[in-house]
């Protein structure tokens, strides 16, 4: 919680400073200027690596396994949407990180491995791919990156 707070108040800080600064530096008009430029570029980019992630989703919806990974990065490309739409020069790279395949998928493979997404979902429980259903549960009792799983072959599925 208090993570949070920090974080609305360092934030805004930073960006009125950068604001300002460049505002110096350019003049106003041309200040104003960029932070639209990278608005609509952001939201160029987002709509096209959005599309992108959908279209790899659904090929592995498509083969039977489970989206984890296109998932992560749905949610990071919509957090990075949202920062490129918030006026200021801060949350615009942090907005064109989240933008950038080869940076979105390497964070949302390393989550995966943290276990993230473990037992199949955010909530943990059964999850069915290619005719295999997997339960499982992230073991609190025993090491943190052990994570059980009983699987077995739905015949009536297919």
């Amino acid at each position: 919680m208090r993570f949070l707070l920090l974080l609305f108040i360092v934030i805004p800080i930073i960006e009125m400073a950068l604001l300002i600064k460049v505002g110096q530096w350019l003049g106003v008009a041309p200040t104003i200027g960029l932070v639209l430029l990278t608005a609509v570029i952001g939201l160029a980019l987002l709509r096209q690596q959005g599309v992108s992630t959908l279209l790899r989703a659904q090929s592995r919806l498509q083969r039977g396994d489970v989206p984890a990974e296109e998932v992560l990065e749905g949610l990071m490309l919509a957090a990075g949407g949202a920062l490129l739409l918030t006026p200021g020069f801060f949350t615009d790279v942090i907005g064109f990180a989240a933008l950038l395949p080869f940076l979105r998928r390497r964070f949302a493979t390393a989550l995966l491995r943290r276990g993230v997404m473990a037992s199949g979902g955010f909530g943990g429980g059964p999850f069915q791919a290619g005719g295999h259903v997997y339960e499982g549960e992230a073991r609190r009792d025993r090491e943190p990156h052990i994570i059980e799983i009983d699987y077995y072959h739905d015949q009536n599925r297919r």
